[in-house]
């Protein structure tokens, strides 16, 4: 029983489109999800069919995602499949009455975005997108600490994900690895940028951007830079956020995952002025790392999906937010064809 929400005898029936990279890991965490039941997998390559059979016996097997999209005993459909079939995927799905969960990014086209939120929101349907960062427990905390003014008023905040591959050839990796980082910075600002300058260059395959720099501009000239590359010597996922008062770093490759630097400049005191000559000071405090307690991301994940499905509250990926980080990647995208000039969101 799923605490708080109403279960019927029969429990809703779920379908994944896509058993590929990480198709595997969203059938794991749903097929033993309490409240929700896996009943079919869908992917064109028999070999990864027999994959989902030897894994997960008794599953439905199909290649075919009108099986799934419009099946009638399907309540639910999580599509994990190539970008470019995320809209018509999420579209068919919706319009047969079913939940939906795409991966990120929720389309390719700002207008096609806006067009499958509008359906979920006058069907009264689910529709999630996976920004699998927003459920990390780090992540969390990082909210409340700024949320709670203990860094301060934010004065800017950047992110690095980088990485030698997995090189990809459908899509360059602004769209590739970018969403994650846009999802977090709009969600722990509490903003919307207004305009986005971008570069990026295409080392390995011509159009097919391998490193993209770009920053978005905030209300209140507030800035977030993001800096994505899989042509790069190191694996790097950090998010630093740098307050008046104190000052965070999110780095996912370190077990404490965590640091609260007590470091930040303040204007000096007369006193202190005729004592150093300097009008700024510099505070160096000590280094904190908080005890969080972890969990999965991708099973909290899960578990919004089904809850908002059960009639519980959105999850913090609604289709609205997803949409939000579509507007954003596309700003960005339009700034990089145009050499750099900024873009409106």
């Amino acid at each position: 029983m799923v605490k708080g929400y109403h279960l019927t005898a029969t429990e809703p029936a779920l379908g994944v489109i896509g058993y590929g990279y990480w198709g595997p890991n969203l059938v794991r965490d749903l097929d033993g999800l309490e409240g929700v039941r896996l009943a079919r997998i869908c992917d064109p390559d028999e070999r990864k069919l027999k994959a989902a059979r030897e894994a997960h016996p008794g599953v439905d097997l199909t290649g075919d995602t009108g099986a799934v999209t419009g099946a009638p005993d399907l309540d639910a459909v999580v599509i994990a499949a190539p970008a470019v079939t995320h809209y018509s995927l999420a579209k068919e799905a919706l319009l047969a009455g079913k939940h939906v969960f795409v991966e990120k990014p929720l389309a390719l086209d700002v207008t096609e975005g806006h067009e499958l939120v509008e359906l979920s929101e006058r069907t009264g349907l689910t529709l999630m997108v996976g920004h699998i960062f927003l459920y990390h427990p780090a992540v969390r905390f990082m909210k409340r600490f700024l949320e709670e003014g203990r860094a301060g008023e934010v004065r800017y905040a950047y992110s690095q994900r980088l990485n030698l591959g997995r090189v990809r050839h459908d899509e360059n990796c602004l769209w590739s690895l970018a969403p994650h980082d846009v999802s977090l910075m709009l969600h722990l600002l509490g903003r919307r940028p207004v305009s986005v300058t971008s570069l990026g260059a295409s080392y390995l395959r011509p159009g097919i951007e391998d490193v993209v720099f770009f920053t978005m501009t905030f209300p209140g000239d507030l800035l977030g830079n993001v800096h994505v590359s899989w042509l790069d010597p190191r694996k790097v996922r950090m998010f630093t956020v740098v307050g008046s008062e104190k000052m965070l770093v999110f780095d996912d490759m370190t077990e404490g995952k965590v640091k609260i630097f007590d470091r930040r400049v303040y204007p000096a005191t007369e006193r202190e002025v005729m004592g150093y000559g300097e009008e700024l000071r510099i505070h160096f405090g000590e280094e904190e790392t908080p005890d969080i307690e972890m969990e999965e991301p991708l099973l909290a994940e899960c578990r919004a999906f089904r809850d908002s499905m059960l009639g519980g509250p959105p999850p913090l990926s609604a289709g609205r937010q997803g949409l939000e980080v579509l507007e954003v990647l596309d700003a960005a995208s339009r700034s990089m064809a145009d050499g750099g000039q900024p873009a409106a969101v």
